[in-house]
């Protein structure tokens, strides 16, 4: 499939794919007119990226992982593991920033609330 169906099949504009190869995330081939081709393994590549990238991961983080999604060795899976150790606890790190906030947005609410039931306009 060429990029325009790519992009279809996973929501993802032509030019982020573009950059996803840039960045040595996601591999081409190419026809000898230079067009790009992908296959069904692309469409999976491009949808684990995505959940990456939600998940808050950065392109370069998704790139260190990229080796052993495509040919796994020990080594690779490693490598690859460190990097997963190391966005877990990130991302582990900001949920507990968040639930601390969320803990004093909610206290806030509660004061906000009790003073509103004081004050009838």
């Amino acid at each position: 499939m060429r990029i325009g169906e790519l992009s279809s099949r996973t929501r993802v504009s032509r030019r982020s794919l573009r950059y996803y190869e840039e960045q040595g995330l996601l591999a081409s081939s190419r026809a000898a007119s230079g067009q790009r081709h992908y296959t069904d393994d692309h469409v999976r590549r491009v949808e684990l990226i995505q959940a990456f990238l939600a998940a808050g991961l950065s392109s370069r983080a998704i790139a260190e992982l990229v080796p052993c999604m495509a040919t796994p060795t020990r080594h690779k899976a490693q490598r690859a593991h460190t990097t997963m150790e190391r966005e877990r606890n990130r991302i582990s790190s900001a949920i507990d920033s968040l639930t601390t906030a969320l803990d004093v947005l909610d206290d806030l609410m509660a004061v906000n609330q009790r003073y509103l039931a004081k004050r009838p306009d």
